[in-house]
Protein backbone atom coordinates (compact mmCIF):
# COMPACT_ATOMS: atom_id res chain seq x y z
CA UNK A 1 0.00 0.00 0.00
CA UNK A 2 1.72 3.26 -1.12
CA UNK A 3 2.63 5.62 1.73
CA UNK A 4 3.88 9.22 1.80
CA UNK A 5 5.89 10.39 4.81
CA UNK A 6 4.31 13.35 6.61
CA UNK A 7 6.63 13.93 9.60
CA UNK A 8 6.13 13.07 13.26
CA UNK A 9 3.30 13.58 15.75
CA UNK A 10 4.35 16.45 18.02
CA UNK A 11 4.16 15.82 21.76
CA UNK A 12 1.84 18.81 22.32
CA UNK A 13 -0.65 17.38 19.81
CA UNK A 14 -3.69 15.72 21.49
CA UNK A 15 -3.23 12.87 19.04
CA UNK A 16 0.15 12.09 20.62
CA UNK A 17 -1.37 11.67 24.08
CA UNK A 18 -4.16 9.54 22.67
CA UNK A 19 -1.81 7.23 20.80
CA UNK A 20 0.62 6.99 23.72
CA UNK A 21 -1.85 6.47 26.57
CA UNK A 22 -4.86 4.73 25.01
CA UNK A 23 -3.77 2.99 21.81
CA UNK A 24 -0.11 1.96 22.22
CA UNK A 25 -0.85 -0.19 25.34
CA UNK A 26 -3.36 -2.22 23.30
CA UNK A 27 -0.58 -3.28 20.94
CA UNK A 28 1.12 -5.14 23.80
CA UNK A 29 4.32 -3.07 23.46
CA UNK A 30 4.95 -0.39 26.08
CA UNK A 31 7.24 2.53 25.18
CA UNK A 32 8.18 5.21 27.71
CA UNK A 33 8.73 8.09 25.29
CA UNK A 34 7.28 7.04 21.94
CA UNK A 35 7.99 8.85 18.69
CA UNK A 36 5.37 8.41 15.98
CA UNK A 37 6.27 8.78 12.32
CA UNK A 38 3.26 9.61 10.14
CA UNK A 39 2.57 8.25 6.65
CA UNK A 40 -0.45 9.04 4.53
CA UNK A 41 -1.89 6.03 2.72
CA UNK A 42 -3.76 6.13 -0.57
CA UNK A 43 -7.49 5.56 -0.20
CA UNK A 44 -10.94 7.09 -0.47
CA UNK A 45 -10.80 8.28 3.16
CA UNK A 46 -8.05 10.08 5.06
CA UNK A 47 -6.08 7.02 6.18
CA UNK A 48 -2.73 7.26 7.94
CA UNK A 49 -0.09 4.89 9.26
CA UNK A 50 1.53 5.77 12.59
CA UNK A 51 4.80 3.92 13.23
CA UNK A 52 6.54 4.17 16.58
CA UNK A 53 10.27 4.61 15.95
CA UNK A 54 11.65 2.66 18.92
CA UNK A 55 9.41 -0.42 18.88
CA UNK A 56 8.38 -0.49 15.23
CA UNK A 57 4.72 -0.79 16.26
CA UNK A 58 2.34 0.31 13.51
CA UNK A 59 -1.18 1.68 13.95
CA UNK A 60 -3.71 2.59 11.26
CA UNK A 61 -5.74 5.75 11.73
CA UNK A 62 -8.83 6.41 9.63
CA UNK A 63 -10.40 9.90 9.82
CA UNK A 64 -14.09 10.26 9.08
CA UNK A 65 -14.45 14.05 9.52
CA UNK A 66 -13.31 16.69 7.05
CA UNK A 67 -14.28 20.21 5.96
CA UNK A 68 -16.84 18.85 3.50
CA UNK A 69 -18.84 16.98 6.16
CA UNK A 70 -22.30 18.55 6.55
CA UNK A 71 -23.54 16.25 9.29
CA UNK A 72 -20.82 15.24 11.78
CA UNK A 73 -23.27 13.24 13.88
CA UNK A 74 -24.26 11.09 10.91
CA UNK A 75 -20.60 10.63 10.02
CA UNK A 76 -19.83 9.66 13.61
CA UNK A 77 -22.50 6.98 13.35
CA UNK A 78 -20.68 5.60 10.29
CA UNK A 79 -17.49 5.45 12.32
CA UNK A 80 -19.27 3.70 15.18
CA UNK A 81 -20.80 1.23 12.73
CA UNK A 82 -17.40 0.29 11.33
CA UNK A 83 -15.94 -0.10 14.85
CA UNK A 84 -18.91 -2.30 15.77
CA UNK A 85 -18.62 -4.37 12.58
CA UNK A 86 -14.91 -5.01 13.10
CA UNK A 87 -15.55 -6.14 16.67
CA UNK A 88 -18.57 -8.24 15.75
CA UNK A 89 -16.88 -10.15 12.95
CA UNK A 90 -13.97 -10.97 15.24
CA UNK A 91 -16.53 -12.44 17.63
CA UNK A 92 -17.81 -14.58 14.75
CA UNK A 93 -14.43 -16.31 14.57
CA UNK A 94 -12.32 -13.93 12.50
CA UNK A 95 -9.87 -13.15 15.30
CA UNK A 96 -7.22 -15.66 14.30
CA UNK A 97 -5.53 -16.97 11.17
CA UNK A 98 -6.09 -17.95 8.46
CA UNK A 99 -9.21 -15.79 8.10
CA UNK A 100 -8.73 -12.59 10.01
CA UNK A 101 -10.34 -9.20 10.65
CA UNK A 102 -8.13 -6.36 11.88
CA UNK A 103 -8.65 -5.47 15.54
CA UNK A 104 -10.19 -2.05 16.26
CA UNK A 105 -8.34 -0.15 18.98
CA UNK A 106 -10.47 2.93 19.55
CA UNK A 107 -12.72 5.71 18.24
CA UNK A 108 -12.36 9.39 19.09
CA UNK A 109 -14.90 12.04 18.18
CA UNK A 110 -12.68 14.97 19.19
CA UNK A 111 -9.80 13.90 16.94
CA UNK A 112 -11.70 14.47 13.66
CA UNK A 113 -13.67 11.25 14.03
CA UNK A 114 -10.61 9.02 14.31
CA UNK A 115 -10.87 5.24 14.14
CA UNK A 116 -7.67 3.42 15.10
CA UNK A 117 -7.13 -0.13 13.85
CA UNK A 118 -4.47 -2.81 14.11
CA UNK A 119 -1.92 -2.78 11.31
CA UNK A 120 -1.78 -6.10 9.46
CA UNK A 121 0.98 -7.28 7.16
CA UNK A 122 -0.11 -8.52 3.77
CA UNK A 123 -0.50 -7.78 0.06
CA UNK A 124 -3.68 -6.40 -1.46
CA UNK A 125 -5.51 -8.64 -3.90
CA UNK A 126 -5.27 -5.88 -6.53
CA UNK A 127 -1.47 -5.93 -6.20
CA UNK A 128 -1.35 -9.72 -6.38
CA UNK A 129 -3.46 -9.75 -9.54
CA UNK A 130 -1.28 -7.11 -11.21
CA UNK A 131 1.91 -8.96 -10.32
CA UNK A 132 0.55 -12.34 -11.39
CA UNK A 133 -0.70 -11.06 -14.73
CA UNK A 134 2.65 -9.36 -15.43
CA UNK A 135 4.58 -12.57 -14.73
CA UNK A 136 2.03 -15.05 -16.09
CA UNK A 137 1.67 -16.69 -12.68
CA UNK A 138 -1.82 -18.15 -13.04
CA UNK A 139 -1.22 -20.55 -10.14
CA UNK A 140 -0.90 -17.59 -7.78
CA UNK A 141 -4.27 -16.21 -8.89
CA UNK A 142 -5.93 -19.58 -8.43
CA UNK A 143 -4.36 -19.96 -4.99
CA UNK A 144 -5.49 -16.58 -3.69
CA UNK A 145 -8.98 -16.69 -5.21
CA UNK A 146 -9.40 -20.13 -3.68
CA UNK A 147 -8.44 -18.76 -0.26
CA UNK A 148 -10.82 -15.84 -0.77
CA UNK A 149 -13.65 -18.23 -1.66
CA UNK A 150 -13.04 -20.13 1.60
CA UNK A 151 -12.91 -16.83 3.51
CA UNK A 152 -16.29 -15.74 2.18
CA UNK A 153 -17.85 -19.15 2.78
CA UNK A 154 -16.85 -18.99 6.45
CA UNK A 155 -17.91 -15.33 6.68
CA UNK A 156 -21.38 -16.01 5.33
CA UNK A 157 -21.97 -19.41 6.94
CA UNK A 158 -20.89 -18.15 10.38
CA UNK A 159 -23.42 -15.30 10.23
CA UNK A 160 -26.45 -16.96 8.61
CA UNK A 161 -29.86 -15.89 9.97
CA UNK A 162 -33.22 -17.62 10.06
CA UNK A 163 -34.82 -14.72 8.18
CA UNK A 164 -35.00 -14.96 4.38
CA UNK A 165 -33.50 -12.31 2.11
CA UNK A 166 -35.58 -9.34 0.98
CA UNK A 167 -34.98 -8.86 -2.74
CA UNK A 168 -36.68 -5.45 -2.69
CA UNK A 169 -33.40 -3.96 -1.43
CA UNK A 170 -31.16 -5.14 -4.32
CA UNK A 171 -33.93 -4.27 -6.78
CA UNK A 172 -33.96 -0.73 -5.39
CA UNK A 173 -30.17 -0.71 -5.47
CA UNK A 174 -30.39 -1.40 -9.20
CA UNK A 175 -32.64 1.65 -9.48
CA UNK A 176 -30.01 3.80 -7.78
CA UNK A 177 -27.31 2.50 -10.11
CA UNK A 178 -29.49 3.31 -13.14
CA UNK A 179 -29.94 6.87 -11.87
CA UNK A 180 -26.21 7.31 -11.21
CA UNK A 181 -25.17 6.12 -14.66
CA UNK A 182 -28.10 7.66 -16.55
CA UNK A 183 -25.78 10.09 -18.34
CA UNK A 184 -24.24 7.14 -20.19
CA UNK A 185 -27.50 5.33 -20.96
CA UNK A 186 -29.82 5.57 -23.93
CA UNK A 187 -33.55 5.83 -23.07
CA UNK A 188 -34.14 2.26 -24.27
CA UNK A 189 -31.32 1.05 -22.00
CA UNK A 190 -32.91 2.73 -18.98
CA UNK A 191 -36.16 0.98 -19.83
CA UNK A 192 -34.36 -2.34 -20.28
CA UNK A 193 -32.67 -2.26 -16.88
CA UNK A 194 -35.82 -1.11 -15.13
CA UNK A 195 -37.82 -3.95 -16.66
CA UNK A 196 -35.09 -6.45 -15.77
CA UNK A 197 -35.26 -5.36 -12.15
CA UNK A 198 -38.97 -6.16 -12.07
CA UNK A 199 -38.47 -9.43 -13.95
CA UNK A 200 -35.78 -10.69 -11.58
CA UNK A 201 -38.00 -9.79 -8.61
CA UNK A 202 -40.55 -12.32 -9.87
CA UNK A 203 -38.07 -15.20 -9.59
CA UNK A 204 -38.58 -17.36 -6.54
CA UNK A 205 -34.88 -18.09 -6.12
CA UNK A 206 -34.12 -14.42 -5.47
CA UNK A 207 -36.15 -14.57 -2.24
CA UNK A 208 -35.38 -18.04 -0.92
CA UNK A 209 -31.91 -17.94 0.66
CA UNK A 210 -31.28 -16.94 4.27
CA UNK A 211 -29.80 -13.58 5.14
CA UNK A 212 -26.15 -13.39 6.14
CA UNK A 213 -23.85 -10.57 7.10
CA UNK A 214 -22.23 -9.38 3.88
CA UNK A 215 -18.97 -7.47 3.73
CA UNK A 216 -20.72 -4.92 1.54
CA UNK A 217 -17.66 -3.67 -0.35
CA UNK A 218 -15.99 -6.82 -1.71
CA UNK A 219 -13.34 -5.36 -4.02
CA UNK A 220 -9.66 -6.27 -4.60
CA UNK A 221 -8.65 -3.17 -2.61
CA UNK A 222 -10.30 -4.41 0.59
CA UNK A 223 -8.61 -7.78 1.11
CA UNK A 224 -5.01 -8.58 1.92
CA UNK A 225 -3.24 -11.91 1.72
CA UNK A 226 -0.39 -13.52 3.57
CA UNK A 227 1.12 -16.93 2.99
CA UNK A 228 -1.11 -19.82 1.95
CA UNK A 229 -4.73 -19.46 3.04
CA UNK A 230 -4.24 -16.30 5.11
CA UNK A 231 -6.83 -13.65 4.21
CA UNK A 232 -7.25 -10.34 6.05
CA UNK A 233 -10.13 -7.87 5.90
CA UNK A 234 -10.10 -4.41 7.45
CA UNK A 235 -12.68 -2.05 5.89
CA UNK A 236 -16.11 -3.05 7.21
CA UNK A 237 -17.99 0.22 6.98
CA UNK A 238 -20.66 -1.26 4.70
CA UNK A 239 -21.49 -4.54 6.44
CA UNK A 240 -25.20 -5.40 6.51
CA UNK A 241 -27.62 -8.33 6.40
CA UNK A 242 -28.37 -9.32 2.80
CA UNK A 243 -28.09 -12.08 0.21
CA UNK A 244 -24.64 -13.69 0.28
CA UNK A 245 -24.44 -13.20 -3.48
CA UNK A 246 -24.21 -9.45 -2.94
CA UNK A 247 -20.57 -10.07 -1.95
CA UNK A 248 -19.90 -12.83 -4.45
CA UNK A 249 -21.43 -10.90 -7.33
CA UNK A 250 -19.47 -7.76 -6.51
CA UNK A 251 -16.17 -9.61 -6.36
CA UNK A 252 -16.92 -11.42 -9.65
CA UNK A 253 -17.79 -8.11 -11.32
CA UNK A 254 -14.59 -6.55 -9.96
CA UNK A 255 -12.53 -9.46 -11.27
CA UNK A 256 -14.22 -9.17 -14.66
CA UNK A 257 -13.47 -5.43 -14.73
CA UNK A 258 -9.86 -5.96 -13.60
CA UNK A 259 -9.09 -8.51 -16.29
CA UNK A 260 -10.93 -6.59 -19.01
CA UNK A 261 -9.03 -3.38 -18.22
CA UNK A 262 -5.69 -5.17 -17.90
CA UNK A 263 -5.80 -7.71 -20.73
CA UNK A 264 -8.51 -6.38 -23.04
CA UNK A 265 -9.98 -9.89 -23.17
CA UNK A 266 -13.14 -10.47 -21.15
CA UNK A 267 -12.90 -14.24 -21.54
CA UNK A 268 -9.58 -14.61 -19.70
CA UNK A 269 -11.24 -14.15 -16.33
CA UNK A 270 -13.82 -16.92 -16.76
CA UNK A 271 -11.76 -19.86 -15.38
CA UNK A 272 -10.70 -17.76 -12.40
CA UNK A 273 -14.27 -16.74 -11.56
CA UNK A 274 -15.38 -20.35 -11.84
CA UNK A 275 -12.55 -21.43 -9.54
CA UNK A 276 -13.51 -18.76 -7.00
CA UNK A 277 -17.13 -19.96 -7.05
CA UNK A 278 -16.21 -23.62 -6.83
CA UNK A 279 -13.93 -23.02 -3.85
CA UNK A 280 -16.66 -20.98 -2.16
CA UNK A 281 -19.08 -23.87 -2.62
CA UNK A 282 -16.53 -26.49 -1.51
CA UNK A 283 -17.29 -25.74 2.14
CA UNK A 284 -21.02 -26.46 1.79
CA UNK A 285 -22.46 -29.93 2.62
CA UNK A 286 -24.01 -30.19 -0.86
CA UNK A 287 -21.51 -28.47 -3.14
CA UNK A 288 -23.48 -29.04 -6.36
CA UNK A 289 -26.70 -27.63 -4.92
CA UNK A 290 -24.83 -24.62 -3.56
CA UNK A 291 -23.18 -23.96 -6.92
CA UNK A 292 -26.51 -24.22 -8.77
CA UNK A 293 -28.21 -21.87 -6.33
CA UNK A 294 -25.43 -19.30 -6.51
CA UNK A 295 -25.04 -19.30 -10.28
CA UNK A 296 -28.77 -18.78 -10.78
CA UNK A 297 -28.63 -15.52 -8.82
CA UNK A 298 -25.14 -14.42 -9.77
CA UNK A 299 -25.93 -12.73 -13.14
CA UNK A 300 -28.19 -10.16 -11.48
CA UNK A 301 -25.63 -9.23 -8.84
CA UNK A 302 -22.79 -9.11 -11.36
CA UNK A 303 -24.93 -6.91 -13.57
CA UNK A 304 -25.71 -4.31 -10.91
CA UNK A 305 -22.04 -4.17 -9.94
CA UNK A 306 -20.86 -3.68 -13.50
CA UNK A 307 -23.28 -0.75 -13.63
CA UNK A 308 -21.81 0.47 -10.33
CA UNK A 309 -18.30 0.40 -11.79
CA UNK A 310 -19.45 2.20 -14.94
CA UNK A 311 -20.44 5.21 -12.80
CA UNK A 312 -16.76 6.22 -12.55
CA UNK A 313 -16.33 9.24 -14.78
CA UNK A 314 -12.53 8.80 -14.82
CA UNK A 315 -13.14 5.82 -17.10
CA UNK A 316 -13.22 6.71 -20.78
CA UNK A 317 -16.63 6.79 -22.42
CA UNK A 318 -16.07 3.77 -24.64
CA UNK A 319 -15.07 1.60 -21.70
CA UNK A 320 -18.05 2.77 -19.63
CA UNK A 321 -20.31 1.81 -22.51
CA UNK A 322 -18.64 -1.58 -22.68
CA UNK A 323 -19.31 -2.18 -18.96
CA UNK A 324 -22.94 -1.22 -19.48
CA UNK A 325 -23.13 -3.63 -22.43
CA UNK A 326 -21.67 -6.42 -20.26
CA UNK A 327 -24.12 -5.61 -17.48
CA UNK A 328 -26.92 -6.01 -20.00
CA UNK A 329 -25.47 -9.38 -21.02
CA UNK A 330 -25.45 -10.49 -17.39
CA UNK A 331 -29.16 -9.78 -17.01
CA UNK A 332 -29.92 -11.57 -20.26
CA UNK A 333 -27.72 -14.52 -19.28
CA UNK A 334 -30.04 -15.38 -16.44
CA UNK A 335 -33.13 -15.64 -18.64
Amino acid sequence: MPAVYQGIVEEDDPLYTYLKDEIQPQTGVEVENPVYDVYRLNGSNAVYLYQEQNSGVKIIGKYFFNDAIDDPELTWKKLEREYFNLSKMREFGFDESPYYVAKPYGKNYELDGLLTIEFCEGELLSSILERALETGDEALIYEKLGALGHFFAKWHNNTVQEELVDFDWPKNYLGRMIDQVRDALEPEEVEFFEQEGMAWAEREEMWQDNKVIVHGDATPENFMFGDGENVISFDLERCMYADRIFDIGRMCAELFHFFLRTTGNKYEVEPFIRHFLMEYCSLFPDQEAAFNSITKRLPFYMGINLLRISRNEWLDDDYRCQLIYEARNCFLEGE
